[in-house]
């Protein structure tokens, strides 16, 4: 049963943040909030509603492992796995590509986090610093961003993405709708997935951290990775790529951060024997294709599926 209920939380989660993100855009949109507002903090953050709910019900449940290794795997998966198994399906042509400036940040935003680690523990002041080094990431992207618009001002107006899940024609009460299914599912969500993925984690004697970094971490990977097949699929190698550097930013930055002011995260001392560098090596893999104008391969993606495929192993051992 607990595997059961550990898989609807999960299920519960990933459709509650999409019902999120949807009213929330609509809602902006509707009261004359800028699309590229929203794109910026509300899709942001409502992605990310389910690893953010998680960590602050793992803290409040006295399981900060659990809150950390989700983190922490989640990052090691988006990059081995949810870049891995759509290079199975199609060639990603990564080499054309302009991902340096946003891949720097990923990297800048791995080492901080990690050196804050080194501190043994993630208190009020570290939440504080990854946050404002998320706000200095969104003005860049602001900036960046405004700058490009005014460049294609002579542009169609087709040829400016609308943020994801806009829908101009979207009815308040379906809007409303989506608000409150959001807004009540996420916890169900989360209070379902944690209880239970401790309850397993008792049940095998194997730690929440254990439990955070493979069942938690790949299960709130799953939306990245349906994001990143079709990405793939449609030869859109930019937002791929795109895809995980700024979810592994946030993931950093953001739900680290926030978690952080809720209460202290103590580090695990096997995170900075182990998973910490993985991680960042995991991070390292991509400089061929943001750099060496490489284009990720089926080869590269039975490569960086085996790698994770071991790391794995190696967790569970």
């Amino acid at each position: 049963m607990p595997w059961v209920l550990s898989v609807l939380g999960l299920v519960i989660l990933l459709l509650a943040g999409d019902a999120l993100v949807k009213g929330a855009v609509n809602l902006s949109l509707r009261l004359g909030v800028p699309a590229l507002i929203v794109s910026l903090t509300i899709v942001a953050f409502g992605t990310s509603a389910p690893e953010l709910l998680i960590s602050i019900k793992a803290l409040l449940e006295g399981v900060p492992g659990l809150a950390l290794g989700n983190v922490v795997g989640s990052n090691t998966a988006n990059i081995l796995m949810v870049l891995g198994v759509p290079a199975l399906l199609a060639t990603m042509h990564t080499s054309e590509c302009r991902t340096h400036k946003t891949y720097n940040m990923m990297i800048a935003a791995t080492v901080l986090f990690i050196l804050l680690a080194l501190r043994g523990v993630y208190d009020f002041w570290s939440g504080l610093i990854l946050l404002s080094g998320l706000a200095y990431v969104l003005f860049d992207a602001f900036r960046d961003t405004q700058k490009h618009r005014e460049c294609a001002k002579g542009a169609a107006t087709d040829d400016l993405e609308e943020p994801e899940g806009a829908d101009p024609d979207m009815p308040g009460w379906r809007i409303g709708l989506f608000l409150v299914l959001g807004l009540i599912g996420l916890p169900l969500g989360a209070s379902l997935l944690v209880d239970n993925a401790s309850i397993i984690a008792r049940a095998y004697g194997v730690s929440d951290t254990v439990i955070g970094l493979t069942l938690v971490a790949i299960g709130t990977s799953l939306p990245e990775l349906a994001t990143t097949v079709m990405a793939a699929l449609r030869r859109q190698a930019d937002v791929a790529l795109g895809n995980v550097i700024g979810s592994n930013i946030f993931n950093l930055l953001g739900i680290i951060g926030v978690a952080s002011l809720v209460g202290p995260i103590d580090v695990d001392p096997e995170f900075l024997r182990f998973d910490f560098w993985v991680m960042l090596g995991a991070s390292l893999l991509l400089i061929p294709f943001v750099y060496l104008g490489r284009d990720i391969t089926r080869l590269w993606g039975v490569l960086l599926c085996a790698i994770y495929a071991l790391y794995l192993t190696i967790v569970l051992m």
